[in-house]
């Protein structure tokens, strides 16, 4: 993993490597390993280096071509695609991912080459002979790609991250409305392509983006998910089968391509226990596991350590454990903010961020295992929406899952960002859009291809790697995706969700951890909206600047300040409403805004 950027000039002048580099800046913890550019007529790339194989540096040139690739990710059956390739008569020199992506393109044009690319990336390939840049995100969105205008018009960026556009000092950074709507509805998921920046959009997950000589921009999907039912002649076992071996391959591919021990991010639950279960049973011995914890609060154990330790009790990895003081929180809370490409609501990101800076001390690559509740029901709204008898299929999704109804939303924002309820129409479209056999298919996929992207896979990607640490999500295969999507819903839905995972785990993975009631990431300094928590978002929402920008009703803000536990301060989800509003504050703040 790495980060990446690039600058095309439209007025097809030179590209000014100073302006490049301080693109770089902002992509160094994504990358600390190396620094490299390339500069191609009106074109210039960089690649910030993460370090986990001896892969050649990039960007990287098609010698016969002159086309350049720069990739943020890893390309899991590149080893299957070099031998189809040499079959073709394509001669490799190095190990690269980035070779295998500019021939792949050469043989079979960049639409067949991406749906042929199993695994996590995003990359810019310049094509030098058509003067097109092409910009593909992998299909479930697990490595960010954003793009922007200048606002001059003559020039157009893209990277890794917002932070990288935005040290260009060419964005037009006027707040999107559009995205405020999507944020403070779907708790703080803005899917693409929007961002809270008029000025910054991103690439849509499983698809190419097009730029030619004149600034155009168009967007090709390479993949779509169904969620039908196909091998309508499965019993449970065929699918028990089927589930188990498509995980065990992708955790063994994904514990491959790294020149350093791949570790496991370990929390409590049945997830991250399996996943490791599997590894070792595919002859991946002496994995390193870390888990963190915090304090505990009347209310609420800080820590899983209680279950950590009895997975790592019975399969002796070599395991660390974290204990993070609550203040530490606190004070840490602005460095975790500075590192999310954009506003992130989940409370644990800090838990992730101070993890995944231990865990670089010992490692440079974990898995870990986000996705898994999304794409196996996992989560308590799925019943509710599943057995609901409502008619109107954004309602029976909005009611469990919504922050507020656009009612609410249009009280908590000034007039001057008022828009239609343009959360409600989007999601209704993709609830009734075709390629779903029942109610909670169309959930599911909505989870795996859209929400999921903006909020725990987002959040994984930031927070790791504000530290250098590449993580991987075996449950966000692909070909684990699909299959789960064509698997009837109730051995999804059974015992009290993820049931085949939880069958699966069986035996591998102590029965006290699959049958706890479901946990979340314990975050109790953080979670309770009293003490120093709540003095820290009123002196963020009272601040000169959070007046002068003006993005809330300052009665709205006034009320939650007045009643930050009360029962209508929390969303459907159990959110916290203040927090959401100082959150954007804080990380505006962070960026410069």
């Amino acid at each position: 993993m790495s980060g990446i950027a690039g600058i095309i000039n439209l007025k097809e002048r030179g590209v000014d490597r100073g302006l490049l580099e301080k693109m770089a800046d902002p992509l160094k913890k994504r990358g600390p390993d190396g620094l490299d550019f390339e500069l191609s007529n009106a074109v210039g790339l960089l690649h910030a280096h993460l370090a986990i194989d001896h892969a050649q540096k990039e960007p990287f040139t098609d010698p016969e071509t002159g086309n350049i690739v720069t990739l943020n990710g890893t390309i899991y059956n590149q080893h299957e695609l070099r031998g189809e390739l040499e079959a073709k008569g394509f001669t490799f020199r190095t190990n690269a991912d980035a070779e295998v992506i500019l021939y792949a393109y050469r043989a079979w044009g960049m639409m067949e080459a991406a749906s042929r690319f199993r695994g996590v990336f995003a990359f810019a390939l310049w094509d030098k002979n058509a003067n097109k840049m092409h910009l593909v995100r992998d299909r479930m969105g697990a490595k960010p790609l954003y793009v922007a205008k200048g606002k001059s018009g003559e020039q157009l960026y893209f990277a890794s991250n917002t932070q990288s556009l935005l040290a260009t000092g060419d964005i037009n950074t006027e707040i999107n409305p559009i995205a405020l709507h999507f944020m403070y509805t779907l708790h703080a998921v803005v899917p693409a392509p929007y961002t809270i920046f008029e000025g910054i959009q991103k690439v849509h997950p499983a698809h190419i983006m097009t730029i030619d000589a004149l600034g155009n921009m168009t967007e090709t999907r390479y993949w779509t998910l169904n969620a039908v039912r196909e091998h309508a002649d499965w019993e449970y076992e065929d699918w028990k089968e089927a589930v188990e071996s498509t995980l065990s391959d992708a955790v063994d591919a994904y514990m491959g391509f790294s020149d350093e021990p791949v570790g496991v991010l370990l929390s409590g639950g049945l997830d991250s226990t399996l996943i490791t279960a599997l590894a070792i049973e595919k002859g991946h011995d002496k994995i390193q596991t870390f888990s963190v914890g915090f304090e505990d609060t009347p209310e609420e154990e800080g820590s899983e350590f209680r279950f950590s330790d009895q997975f790592v009790a019975k399969y002796q990895t070599d395991h660390h454990k974290f204990q993070v003081p609550n203040e530490k929180a606190l004070t840490r809370l602005p460095d975790a903010i500075k590192n999310m490409s954009e506003p992130l609501f989940g409370q644990d990101a800090i838990g992730f961020y101070l993890l995944s800076e231990q865990v670089k001390s010992v490692t440079s690559v974990v898995q870990s295992g986000q996705g898994a509740d999304e794409v196996f029901a996992g989560y308590f709204w799925y019943p509710l929406m599943h057995e609901s008898t409502e008619s109107d299929p954004l309602k029976r999704f909005s009611q469990y899952y919504f922050d507020r109804p656009h009612s609410e939303w249009l009280t908590a924002f000034n007039e001057k960002y008022h828009v239609g309820d343009v959360t409600g129409d989007f999601i209704r479209d993709k609830l009734v859009s075709p390629g779903a056999d029942t109610f909670l298919d169309s959930v599911l996929r909505l989870d795996a291809t859209t929400l999921i992207v903006d909020d725990p896979v987002k959040r994984v990607d930031n927070m790791t790697m504000a530290h250098g640490l590449e993580a991987r999500m075996p449950f966000m295969d692909h070909k684990l995706v699909e299959l789960a999507m064509a698997m009837p819903p109730e051995y999804k839905l059974a015992q009290q969700g993820k049931g085949i995972l939880k069958d699966i785990a069986r035996g591998r993975v102590p029965d006290s951890i699959i049958d706890r009631p479901k946990a979340y990431f314990p975050m109790p300094a953080l979670k309770y909206v009293r003490g120093e928590f709540l003095e820290m978002m009123r002196d963020t929402l009272t601040s000169q600047k959070a007046k002068e920008r003006g993005i809330f009703n300052a009665g709205y803000v006034e009320n939650l300040l007045n009643h930050p536990e009360a029962e209508s301060s929390f969303t459907n989800i159990k959110g916290s409403k203040l927090w959401h509003c100082a959150l954007l504050e804080l990380w505006l703040q962070s960026v410069g805004q």
